[in-house]
């Protein structure tokens, strides 16, 4: 099917599947039509004078999108809500590219920014992209505000069973105080600053959900090198398993490093935060580790583990319909944020990671919304609490996409 903006059509063809199904028919066109969400579709199924006794015929009628759209939507990030509107060009050239502006209005967070999207004709999860964006944040556990200005490009491909992305961006950071109760540590930090850094991160998902999976698995690990006024490298691993039965049982690992480059120090802003009820559950969010007069200061290094058990609820209310997107959950995590000494060797890192290990337990519910994200409402028992830390014993309410 060539490039067209007035209209396109698919010859019909017939198919002889192992199980011709309507499913069948929908799947085969999902994957390599509607991925480039250009066309509005509709597909008839019918027994046609030439099919095979154990085949369909089956015409497609595609009618290309208006050449501007645009939308409203809200979106559930971390812990954090955000209303999204936007202006897309779709299949712009032909080819299925797009140009979309985005302005998004968040409880941390607002940011505006424009993105041009180009697949590779007939492997479209080959894909470039190039964003300008301006995004200002807020983070009351740090007392800091954060206005980032910058420009980025990507390129996604995938090579065997693996998703790659590289991505170079550059970026003019602003940080300020949120706050004049502001610590002296994030005082300092204040003020301009440029970053140039080059990002890979390479992803293995067999999950069957990305909400709350029943089975599969996931690997990404993720490695930056940035420069100019800030320099460092930084590596981080995430692992989380699922095993099906009717019941889930599921395992995550976490896990990050960050090496300053030079003799300047780390910037808060590139740091690791641990602690909250998408982590280290049991905490307020981002309140583990290093602090300075009640403001999070992050850290260096870090690693986050959870066992999770999901059951059905007891006696099955509402089983077949709203009762099952419902289930209970018990937990334990475990974990520790710190500053390293990079001179020291990997056994006294170790050492130092295993030093202080805050951990909890508890149980819960948890609500999936579709495949956008997912509630937990759970009740906690902080334990290895240190000096420092800020913890949330009881009830505790998380909202977001990625868990541990």
């Amino acid at each position: 099917m060539g490039p067209a903006h007035g209209g396109a059509s698919v010859t019909p063809h017939t198919f002889c599947p192992l199980d011709p199904s309507p499913s069948f028919y929908q799947t085969v066109f999902v994957c390599n039509i509607v991925s480039l969400l250009s066309f509005k579709i509709l597909f008839f199924l019918y027994l046609g004078d030439d099919a095979l006794p154990n085949g369909l015929d089956v015409t497609f009628e595609v009618t290309e999108l208006r050449r501007l759209t645009g939308s409203y939507n809200t979106m559930v990030g971390n812990n954090e809500g955000s209303m999204v509107l936007g202006l897309k060009f779709p299949n712009l050239f032909g080819r299925a590219e797009k140009v979309t502006f985005q302005f998004s209005y968040g409880t941390k967070e607002t940011s505006y920014g424009l993105s041009f999207f180009k697949p590779q004709p007939g492997n479209f999860e080959r894909n470039f992209s190039v964003n300008l964006y301006k995004v200002t944040g807020q983070f009351p556990w740090s007392s800091l505000r954060e206005t980032d200005r910058g420009i980025s490009t990507e390129f996604n491909f995938p090579i065997w069973k693996t998703n790659h992305t590289l991505k170079w961006e550059g970026v003019w950071r602003e940080l300020g105080c949120l706050a004049r109760t502001a610590s002296f540590s994030v005082r300092e930090e204040s003020g301009h600053s440029l970053k140039s850094s080059l990002s890979h991160a390479m992803v293995i998902d067999s999950r069957n959900s990305s909400i709350l999976p029943k089975r599969g698995a996931l690997l990404k690990i993720n490695q930056e090198l940035a420069g100019y006024t800030v320099r460092f490298s930084k590596k981080e691993k995430k692992k989380n398993n699922n095993f099906f039965s009717p019941k889930v049982f599921s395992a995550s690992l976490w896990g990050g490093m960050l090496v300053p480059i030079g003799d300047k120090p780390s910037s808060i802003a590139d740091r690791f935060y641990l602690g909250g009820p998408t982590s280290v559950r049991g905490f307020s969010m981002y309140s583990i580790g290093p602090q300075s007069d009640g403001d999070y200061l992050g850290g260096e290094a870090y690693w986050a583990g959870g066992l999770h058990l999901y059951t059905p609820l007891p006696f099955r209310p509402g089983r077949g319909g709203f009762g099952d997107l419902f289930r209970t959950h018990f937990f334990l995590n475990a974990g520790n944020l710190c500053n390293l000494n990079y001179g020291d060797g990997p056994k006294a890192h170790l050492q130092k990671l295993a030093e202080y290990i805050r951990w909890s337990y508890g149980a819960g519910i948890v609500l999936r919304l579709g495949n956008i994200a997912r509630l937990e409402l759970n009740y906690c028992f902080p334990m290895g609490v240190q000096s420092g830390d800020r913890i949330c014993d009881g009830v505790q309410f998380g909202a977001g996409i990625r868990f541990l």
